[in-house]
């Protein structure tokens, strides 16, 4: 049978995208508080998700300007999920090593991203 590849797999920032949210996500299901502030985590889960879906539906759009929008909202997702754990931080459920873990791979997919956005206007002119 065939594999099946989809042309945003190929994109290094998606990929990284991917391994950001699945870091956020093991992150969160450690975080121990109060039921009260489950709707916190599930925003941690969606903005961290939300980077990788937005690359993957711009990289679908049939125009540049598409994408280029869709890879503003990935950018903005990212910025989410930080300041989230940066709460989270400040509030004693995660840990230093945590957010600056975080932190680190977020600046390197948000160096990509805007990279990427850079090369896709550069293409369109």
């Amino acid at each position: 049978m065939k594999k099946i590849r989809f042309s945003f797999e190929d994109l290094e920032v998606w990929q990284k995208a991917i391994e950001f949210a699945s870091r956020v996500i093991i992150i969160s299901e450690k975080i121990q508080t109060d039921r009260k502030h489950f709707r916190l985590i599930e925003q941690l889960e969606a903005a961290s998700t939300s980077i990788a879906l937005n690359i993957a539906e711009g990289k679908g759009r049939y125009s540049k300007k598409e994408f280029i929008q869709f890879l503003y909202i990935a950018r903005a997702s990212l910025y989410e999920t930080i300041s989230l754990l940066i709460i989270f931080h400040k509030n004693g459920w995660i840990d230093t090593i945590q957010l600056d873990e975080a932190k680190t791979y977020a600046d390197e997919i948000g160096k990509m991203l805007s990279g990427l956005i850079s090369a896709v206007k550069d293409s369109i002119t």
